[in-house]
C-alpha cells in the first residue's frame, strides 16, 4: 500500500528523535536535517525541548496532523503510536525502524500484527518494522550512512535486510554509483520487495523514472508477483539484478529421485530470476558492478578492445572476458599498424593494446579513437589506467571523462588506484561516472549478464500437447491411488509413456510384461541387442536390474528369471537399445514456485557433478536454449573431437513440450526422463519415472 505520504510527505514527524546523532532516533533526524528535506519536520521526545535546532513535542498527541511517521522507540510503545497517529493525526504513512517484533519472538509477532491491523484500517502504508528507513530524492528517511549522490537516473535498490543494504551502498558508492531510491524493508510486513516493484511497474514513466532495479533478497513470499511485476518493467526498458541469498543449502533436501536429490529452492530461484530476465548476482561486490554497467549504454555484441598501460590486468581482464564467453579478438589491420606509428616504440596493439607505462593522455584518447571508428570487430572499450606514483592523472581522466561522453561504443574505465590516485579518481566519478576497479570483477559482471536471457513471454503456448489426454490420465491415476489408500507413488512405466506420447516426446520402442515368451517374440520384432530392466523398484541400478547389450535370446532369458526373483520386482522391461549421447530432463513441484525443469547430460554428468540448469514451467524455447546454453558441459552437446553434436532445437523442443506437460499437472511432484539419447538428429526418451501425489 505505497502513498504519496510515504515517497513525498509535506510533514513527518520522528517519535523518538533525539541530539545524539550516534543512535537511530538522533541520527535520522541529522540525515533528514541535511538531506535537504522540505516539509515540516516535527520531533517526538519526552525529555528533550529542542532536537537539533527543532522544537520537540513531549506528547505525540500535542503535534499537529502529519502525513509521514518515523517511529525509533521500544517495540512495545509502537502500536499504541501508531494507533493515536492514524486515527487523531491523520497519519497514513508509517517507518518503523525499531526492532524487537516478529524477528524475534512470538510477542513480538503479536505486537506486529496489532500495528499492520491499525494501518491497513485506515490505509495507511507501512515499512518495516525492523528496517533503516526509506531513502529517496524527498526526504532521507534513513538513520545510516553513507548517504549515496541521489539522481533520477540512479538506481533504485530494494533490499530485505538493513545491514546488508548499508554494505552494498558502501560498496556502491565507492564505485560512483548513484541512486533514485533505497528501500530497506525490514520485517515487510505489508510492503514487501515484490510490493515495491508493483509499484514501479504501474507507475513506471519511462521519461522520468530510473531503469535500473537492485534488489536485495532474503524470501520470497509471492513468486508469481515478484515474475509478474520484474518482467513487465524489463519489458518496458528496465534492467534489473538481484542477489537471493540463503538458497542453497537451507533449499536443498532429500529425495527420492535424482532430481529431488538435486533440485532446490535455490533450483526453484534460478529459474524464476530466468524467466524474469534478472541478472542473478551472488555478491555485494558484483551486484554493485552489474548496477554500474546498467549506468552505461547497453552494447551489442561481444568484443571489446582492452587499453591498458599494465600489461598483467590486460590479460586478467582478457582470460577473464574468455572465460565468461566474450571476446577479445585480435586488431590486424592498415589501420593497426598507423595506430602503432602514434604510439612509443614497444607499445602493442594487437589487443591487448598495451601503450606502455610511460603513454600518455593523448595517445589514450588517440587509441579510443581508433577503437570508435576504425576498428569495425570492436563492440565495447575496457579501458585500464592506474598509476604507479609518480604522476597525477587528471589529464589522463579528463580524456576519458570526453571520451565517454563522446563515443557511441561504451567504455568501461578500471581505474585500479583508489588509494595512490584517489584524489583524481573522486573528480572523476564526481562528473557522474562509474569505476571499475577491480578488471576481474568487472568480466564476471558482464558475463552474468550477456547470459541472462530477455524475459520470458507472458502467454501460454499448447505446441501440440493433449492437454484433455493428459487431464484424463492423471484423473485416473489419483483416483487409483485413493483406492489404494496412498496419497503419492510411482505411476507404471506403461502409464508414463501414455503421458508422455500426449506431450510428443519421442520415446524408445519398449514392452513391460511378466511372460518371457511376450518379451522374447518383442525382442524378436525390434531386433537385438537389447536393454532389459527390472520394473518395481526407483532405483534399478541399484539392485542389479539393468541388463545392457542382450544379443541373443537365451541371455534374455536368463535376465529375466534373474531379474524376477529381485525384491519388488513386478515385472521387466525390455527396450531396443541405443547408442548415442546421453541427455537429462527432470522436474521437481516447488511450492509457491510450481514445476523446476532441470536439463543437463545424462549419466555422471548429473548424478555426480550436478551439471544442470533450470527453468520455471511452462518454458518458452528461448528459455529452454538459455538453459541449454548455460550448461558446463555445452560444449559436448555442441561436439567435440569429431563427435556429431546434438539436435539443440529437438532438445530445446522436448524440454519445452514437458514444461507445458507440468503446468497442466500439478499432481506431478517429481519427474525423471534419464536418459534421453542423442542421435544424430534424433532424441528418444529411454527411462522416465513420474511420481505423482493427489
Amino acid at each position: 500500500m505505497i502513498n504519496q505520504q510515504l515517497l513525498n510527505p509535506q510533514s513527518i514527524v520522528v517519535i523518538g528523535g533525539s541530539n545524539n546523532v550516534h543512535k537511530p532516533g538522533g541520527s535520522i533526524v541529522r540525515n533528514l536535517i541535511s538531506g535537504g528535506y522540505n516539509g515540516t519536520l516535527r520531533i517526538v521526545n519526552p525529555k528533550e525541548d529542542e532536537v537539533q535546532g527543532i522544537k520537540a513535542f513531549h506528547d505525540a498527541r500535542d503535534i499537529p496532523p502529519t502525513e509521514l511517521a518515523i517511529l525509533v522507540v521500544a517495540a512495545r510503545f509502537c502500536p499504541d503510536y501508531v494507533e493515536l497517529l492514524a486515527k487523531e493525526k491523520q497519519t497514513r504513512a508509517f517507518i518503523i525502524i525499531s526492532a524487537g517484533f516478529g524477528e524475534e519472538t512470538k510477542a513480538g509477532a503479536e505486537l506486529e500484527q496489532r500495528i499492520l491491523d491499525t494501518c491497513e484500517q485506515y490505509g495507511a502504508a507501512l515499512i518495516g518494522p525492523n528496517c533503516i528507513g526509506l531513502l529517496n530524492r524527498n526526504h532521507h528517511s534513513v538513520f545510516t550512512l553513507p548517504i549515496p549522490n541521489l539522481d533520477p537516473k540512479g538506481a533504485d535498490f530494494v533490499s530485505g535486510s538493513g545491514a546488508t543494504a548499508v554494505f552494498i551502498l558502501e560498496s556502491a558508492v565507492i564505485k560512483g554509483l548513484q541512486f533514485n531510491s533505497v528501500w530497506s524493508i525490514g520485517n515487510g510486513k505489508q510492503i514487501g520487495i515484490e510490493d515495491v516493484l508493483q509499484y514501479m511497474d504501474e507507475h513506471f514513466n519511462p521519461e522520468t523514472d530510473s531503469k535500473v532495479k537492485l534488489l536485495y533478497i532474503e524470501n520470497i513470499s509471492n513468486p508469481d508477483k515478484l515474475l509478474f511485476h520484474a518482467g513487465s518493467l524489463i519489458r518496458k526498458g528496465c534492467r534489473i539484478a538481484a542477489i537471493k541469498a540463503g538458497s542453497s543449502e537451507s533449499g536443498s533436501r532429500a529425495a527420492s529421485s535424482h532430481t529431488g536429490a538435486i533440485a532446490s529452492s535455490d533450483s526453484a530461484v534460478e529459474a524464476l530470476f530466468r524467466k524474469a530476465g534478472i541478472v542473478r548476482c551472488y555478491s555485494r561486490e558484483e551486484l554493485t558492478t552489474v548496477g554500474c554497467i546498467f549506468t552505461l549504454p547497453p552494447f551489442k555484441g561481444k568484443n571489446f578492445a582492452i587499453v591498458t598501460h599494465a600489461g598483467g590486468p590486460g590479460v586478467m581482464l582478457t582470460d577473464a572476458l574468455s572465460k565468461g564467453g566474450l571476446n577479445v579478438p585480435k586488431i590486424e589491420s592498415e589501420r593497426a599498424e598507423e595506430l602503432k606509428t602514434k604510439l612509443f616504440p614497444g607499445s602493442s596493439v594487437a589487443n591487448p593494446i598495451d601503450f606502455l607505462a610511460t603513454g600518455t593522455a593523448e595517445q589514450l584518447g588517440t587509441i579510443i579513437d581508433y577503437c570508435e571508428h576504425q576498428f569495425d570487430n570492436i563492440d565495447a572499450i575496457a579501458v585500464i589506467y592506474g598509476t604507479p606514483g609518480l604522476t597525477q592523472l587528471y589529464e589522463a581522466y579528463d580524456v576519458l571523462d570526453r571520451k565517454i561522453r563522446e563515443c557511441h561504443k561504451p567504455i568501461f574505465p578500471v581505474l585500479p588506484s583508489l588509494h595512490t590516485a584517489g584524489a583524481e579518481v573522486a573528480e572523476f566519478l564526481a562528473k557522474g561516472h562509474v569505476n571499475f576497479s577491480d578488471e576481474v570483477t568487472l568480466a564476471t559482471a558482464l558475463s552474468q549478464i550477456m547470459r541472462t536471457p530477455q524475459p520470458a513471454p507472458p502467454e501460454l503456448e499448447l505446441y501440440g500437447v493433449d492437454v484433455p489426454k493428459i487431464r484424463e490420465i492423471i484423473y485416473r491415476e489419483t483416483n487409483r491411488l485413493k483406492f489404494e489408500g496412498v496419497t503419492s507413488g510411482y505411476l507404471a512405466p506403461d502409464t508414463v509413456r501414455e503421458i508422455l506420447s500426449c506431450a510428443g516426446i519421442p520415446l524408445v520402442p519398449e514392452m513391460v510384461s511378466i511372460s518371457k515368451e511376450e518379451l522374447t517374440a518383442f525382442a524378436e520384432k525390434v531386433g537385438y541387442p537389447v536393454v532389459a530392466k527390472v520394473v518395481g523398484p526407483v532405483h534399478k541400478s541399484d539392485v542389479g536390474g539393468v541388463a545392457l547389450n542382450i544379443r541373443t535370446p537365451e541371455h534374455l532369458a536368463l535376465e529375466f528369471d534373474r531379474m524376477m526373483q529381485i525384491a519388488d520386482a513386478t515385472g521387466v522391461m525390455v527396450q531396443k537399445m541405443l547408442k548415442g549421447n546421453e541427455l537429462f530432463i527432470g522436474a521437481k513441484y516447488e511450492t509457491r514456485f510450481g514445476h523446476v525443469v532441470l536439463c543437463g547430460l545424462g549419466g555422471i554428468f548429473v548424478e555426480v557433478l550436478k551439471d544442470v540448469s533450470s527453468g520455471l514451467a511452462p518454458l518458452s524455447y528461448a528459455e529452454a536454449y538459455s538453459m541449454i546454453h548455460s550448461l558446463r558441459g555445452y560444449k559436448i552437446l555442441k561436439g567435440t573431437r569429431g563427435q556429431q553434436g546434438i539436435n539443440e532445437q529437438k532438445y530445446a523442443e522436448i524440454i519445452v513440450r514437458l514444461s507445458t506437460l507440468l503446468r497442466f499437472a500439478t499432481e506431478i511432484k517429481e519427474m525423471d526422463i534419464n536418459p534421453l539419447l542423442a542421435n544424430g538428429s534424433d532424441i528418444v526418451a529411454v527411462d522416465a519415472r513420474i511420481l505423482i501425489e493427489r
